[in-house]
């Protein structure tokens, strides 16, 4: 079942989005992050309190995917852009972050959440759609091409004091 996070979600969501983190960045690609930087990164972006203020924010999206016994298994995140590109106007939407479950992925959800995502975003957000993805994800990066993106700038997406090469993505 796909439908829009509610306050209620804050605790299992935070535990998502958490997961998914580490899935897909340390488990999947292996990056070697300071402990450190990663601890103070995942507490800022993946706590309790972030999302509640995500979920809260009337200018954002998030929509949650889950199983038939409620579990949560993927999650998509959208609102203004906040990517560093010169075109990127305070009318522009970004698709902040869409992720799955590994042991989720191959049941669509992932193309279902980027199809609300977008119909969202342009709704919502007129004119170009935007979003970042690491340098090294090149499934995402296909994924978003298939979708009508195009690369058109880089970025260093910080992880404390990590720096991860990102691209910037847009599609008009």
């Amino acid at each position: 079942m796909l439908r829009l996070a509610t306050p209620a979600d804050v605790p299992t969501l935070a535990a998502l989005k958490l997961a998914c983190f580490r899935e897909t960045f340390l488990e999947g690609f292996g990056i070697p992050y300071p402990p450190a930087d990663l601890a103070q990164f995942e507490t800022d972006s993946y706590g309790e309190a972030r999302v509640a203020t995500e979920i809260a924010d009337e200018t954002h999206a998030t929509w949650v995917c889950a199983d038939a016994r409620g579990d949560l298994l993927a999650y998509a995140h959208c609102g203004p852009s906040k990517l560093p590109h010169p075109e990127v106007t305070n009318r522009s939407g970004e698709l902040y972050q869409l992720y799955v479950r590994g042991s989720a992925q191959g049941m669509g959800l992932g193309r279902r959440l980027l199809s609300t995502s977008l119909d969202w975003l342009a709704a919502e957000y007129p004119g170009p759609q935007w979003l970042g993805v690491w340098s090294g994800n090149d499934r995402a990066q296909a994924v978003y091409a298939a979708q009508g993106f195009r690369k058109v700038g880089d970025y260093h997406f910080m992880v404390g004091a990590h720096r991860d090469a990102e691209f910037i993505f847009r599609r008009d």
